[in-house]
């Protein structure tokens, strides 16, 4: 049995800096990964372009995250956004900010930052095995004592879970980490595929396709559930929509349909115009030109396809002026671009999710260590734990400082 100060489990975000962190320490460092190759999901992230963080302050980053955001404090504290920023520029990577708000590396490229990540670790001589998956903890009574793979087992003190969540299953997410968790008396909570897209009951959605509809306000149209709400640019889709909005949004949509069936929606596709300003808005318009097709009046606020949708979802006929349509038609089709009634009732599952909503939950972890408060020695971090924020950062930003806490091990 080969012995370690540390055996960090998973290669993403978390794992990686973990190892780093531990190791800069002078620790004896293993990171074990069960793909081929080290850093596979965080490839994938923000589409290649790797998002890193945001330049929230840490109050308004945390409260991105709902009511367990608090739990972040002292990894936020230890590691914010310039310290991540630092961090990556000690390594050799430049990051920018092209919008103000997202941090990107220069190049835009993931494969940048997995670079610079692994060779650190392969210069503080962080032992990297891949192509073993951990099967089980080793432990006795209260404190762990290493890891078990089909093969081998390792002896360590100190383990650190960073197994990520269910997302993205073609590159290994399988949930190892709650199964571990759970060997030693952890509760992991229901698990909801997340940031991705959804499917509606309308099918009318799948003639809209070619556009982009920006600043779209969506709420959920249920009593208990009217307070969750989301805004950003919308895309529809063959079967349903997606786009930042519905990435974020589908967050808090999945658990729901987990309890409905359906989950209805509302959303503004008027950039926030209410009846009111619609009503003026369109009397404007006829007043500038007399000569205005319902269809043609519409799009002066909605793409066209989405216009005629419109039109035959209010029975107006698009040729028509719009005050030569009927009384009732008009006032269906105010409403529609108020608020656009949408029914979500599916999912492609955690195929298609890029993160997990749900995981360990957070009471069983000391948020200033990473530390279980059930097993001496071991450790979580990034998002195998019950925590997970919208697009634009928050989620790597999360698993960099909690990898980082976690690699200290509770001397910080």
């Amino acid at each position: 049995m080969q012995n370690y100060d540390v055996i960090v489990i998973g290669s993403g975000a978390a794992g990686m800096i973990a190892a780093i962190t531990a190791a800069r320490r002078g620790k004896k460092v293993l990171l074990l990964e069960k793909l081929s190759k080290i850093g596979a999901k965080l490839k994938a992230t923000g589409g290649g372009r790797c998002n890193l963080t945001n330049t929230l302050s840490n109050e308004a980053f945390m409260a991105r995250f709902g009511r367990e955001g608090r739990f972040m404090t002292p990894a936020l504290r230890a590691l914010d956004y310039k310290a991540l920023i630092a961090f990556f520029e000690e390594i050799g990577v430049e990051s920018h900010f092209p919008d103000g708000f997202r941090v990107f590396p220069k190049t835009h490229s993931s494969q940048t930052i997995i670079n610079a990540l692994e060779a650190e670790l392969l210069r503080l001589s962080v032992t990297i095995i891949c192509s073993q998956k951990a099967e089980a903890l080793l432990y006795d009574e209260a404190h762990v004592r290493g890891v078990e793979t089909a093969s081998n087992s390792y002896r360590s003190d100190n383990v650190i879970i960073a197994t990520g969540g269910l997302g993205y299953p073609m590159l290994g997410a399988e949930g190892d980490g709650f199964e571990l968790a759970k060997s030693v008396g952890h509760k992991v909570t229901s698990l909801h595929p997340a940031m991705m897209p959804l499917k509606t009951k309308e099918s009318w959605v799948g003639n809209c396709r070619a556009d982009t509809i920006p600043k779209v306000e969506m709420f959920v149209n249920l009593p208990k559930y009217k307070k969750l709400k989301a805004k950003g640019d919308l895309i529809f889709t063959k079967n349903g929509i997606r786009g930042p909005v519905v990435l974020d949004f589908s967050r808090e949509i999945t658990p729901l349909l987990s309890k409905y069936d359906e989950v209805p929606l509302l959303m503004n596709l008027t950039k926030g115009m209410n009846e009111e300003q619609i009503r003026a808005h369109i009397k404007d318009e006829i007043f500038k030109n007399q000569d205005h097709t319902t269809l043609t009046l519409l799009q002066t606020l909605l793409p066209e396809a989405l216009s005629l949708e419109f039109c035959k979802l209010a029975d107006a006929d698009p040729e028509l002026g719009f005050n030569k349509q009927s009384g009732p038609s008009r006032d269906k089709l105010v409403k529609l671009l108020a608020w656009t009634p949408l029914t979500v009732n599916g999912h492609e599952g955690f195929k298609m999710a890029m993160i997990t909503r749900g995981g360990v939950t957070l009471k069983e972890i000391v948020p200033e260590t990473m530390e279980s408060k059930k097993m001496k020695g071991l450790y979580f971090c990034g998002e195998v734990m019950n925590l997970d924020g919208p697009c634009g950062g928050y989620n790597l930003q999360w698993s960099f400082a909690s990898g980082y806490v976690a690699g200290h091990l509770s001397e910080l």
